[in-house]
């Protein structure tokens, strides 16, 4: 079987997406106290867009077939922006929380979805590692603030 190789620039954007998340958690341990909060709310807020971003991947995906499958994942993708915005609303470490749960959960139906043909094949390769740094900055941020 011949496997789909990820496109240069989805891997790219992707990848560089990751940097904020990694800047900002890294960030949270070293800022002053007068720029923590700041780290904090940048690093919850990028989270959540992207989160939402990524609900708005199986939009588009499901708009190509909007009966069945399609009305699957229309439906799908409005969960994980209404779970980014309860995010930002939430005290503490809940905020975090919600976005690790909500990226780790996101990402096996990324990969439900590809198995199903209802997302390229080679999506689930290039979604878990990213899911699996962007859950580790979101952990590291969410324990300097503890």
């Amino acid at each position: 079987m011949t496997t789909a190789p990820i496109p240069r620039l989805a891997a790219w954007l992707g990848y560089a997406g990751l940097l904020p998340f990694l800047f900002l958690a890294i960030g949270l341990w070293w800022a002053s106290a007068a720029w923590h909060d700041g780290f904090r709310f940048a690093l919850l807020t990028y989270g959540a867009v992207i989160l939402s971003f990524m609900g708005a991947v199986h939009w588009g995906l499901g708009m190509q077939h909007p009966q069945g499958a399609g009305a699957w994942q229309l439906g799908m993708s409005v969960i994980p922006p209404l779970l980014a915005w309860v995010a930002l609303l939430l005290p503490g470490v809940w905020g975090f929380s919600v976005l690790i749960a909500s990226f780790g959960i996101l990402c096996v139906l990324d990969s439900l979805a590809a198995h199903k043909n209802l997302a390229p094949p080679w999506y689930p390769r290039l979604r878990k590692p990213l899911t699996i740094i962007v859950m580790a900055a979101l952990i590291i941020g969410a324990l300097a603030t503890i």
